[in-house]
């Protein structure tokens, strides 16, 4: 790709993030989840829970969301401090694809856990030491080993993806998006400070790295790990403070344009 090719491409898709990073971005997009809350905790926990779920169509995401706060009385942080096993009988039956009630229930066991001993989710995404002295993928293997401490459901650990087995990590890159990016715009939070919005990796599933390879923004047509960095990693040349801002703009070019 030449310099002036790029430059054109690098303005087209500039373009595409303002027609996507705006809020009429958020009543069909899962991220509208988190939106309906003010507590930093209610956001997070209810933004974990819709990037899990974030695979299929939409609106069965987002009313699969909101079946799962009505149950929560529409306070998770509250619920998951304060609930008794009787309040988890309405669970038992729930079905998200793959994800079932063995795993919502190990997930909230897990969330009332970590809010034991920590007032933010953010803390389970951090190793050890300085945060400028580790890259995402040391958070997110660091998340998965938080997760999966002690006894644990085996079938529930497909639904907490590592980089350590090659994975995108799609649902957690969006999630951390979600969580870390500053956004003007208004439509992702910026209410973690641990990471910087630069260390994120732009959230990479079939669509967008089916895009990324058309537009020659990565050589590879796999939607794993190692193409999620290459592509992070030409978006860093163009944004290096901000390189998931263009998830909006491949993202749509993929679902809204069908590129």
């Amino acid at each position: 790709m030449g310099i002036q090719d790029e430059s054109r491409l690098k303005e087209w898709l500039d373009e595409r993030v303002l027609l996507y990073n705006q809020p009429g971005f958020i009543p069909a997009d899962p991220i509208c989840i988190p939106h309906q809350f003010s507590r930093k905790q209610d956001m997070e926990i209810a933004a974990f829970f819709a990037a899990t779920l974030a695979w299929g169509n939409r609106t069965t995401i987002i009313n699969n969301c909101q079946r799962l706060l009505k149950w929560m009385d529409d306070a998770p942080y509250e619920f998951m401090r304060h609930h008794q096993a009787s309040d988890l009988k309405p669970m038992l039956g729930f079905v998200h694809r793959t994800f079932n009630a063995t795993d919502l229930l190990y997930f909230i066991q897990f969330l009332q856990i970590h809010y034991q001993h920590s007032d933010t989710l953010e803390t389970a995404f951090l190793p050890p030491g300085n945060p400028a002295e580790y890259d995402l993928r040391d958070a997110l293997i660091h998340f998965h080993n938080q997760f999966f401490t002690g006894e644990y459901p085996e079938r529930t650990r497909k639904h907490v993806s590592t980089p350590q087995r090659g994975s995108a990590c799609k649902r957690l890159c969006m999630f951390l998006r979600w969580m870390v990016r500053k956004d003007s715009a208004g439509v992702d939070f910026g209410i973690w400070n641990g990471l910087s919005p630069a260390q994120l990796i732009c959230p990479l599933d079939v669509h967008v790295a089916r895009v990324a390879y058309r537009l020659g923004l990565t050589s590879r047509q796999n939607a794993d790990w190692r193409s999620a960095t290459e592509l992070t990693g030409i978006l860093k040349t163009w944004r290096p403070e901000d390189p998931a801002i263009y998830d909006y703009a491949l993202f749509g070019l993929g679902m809204a344009e069908g590129l």
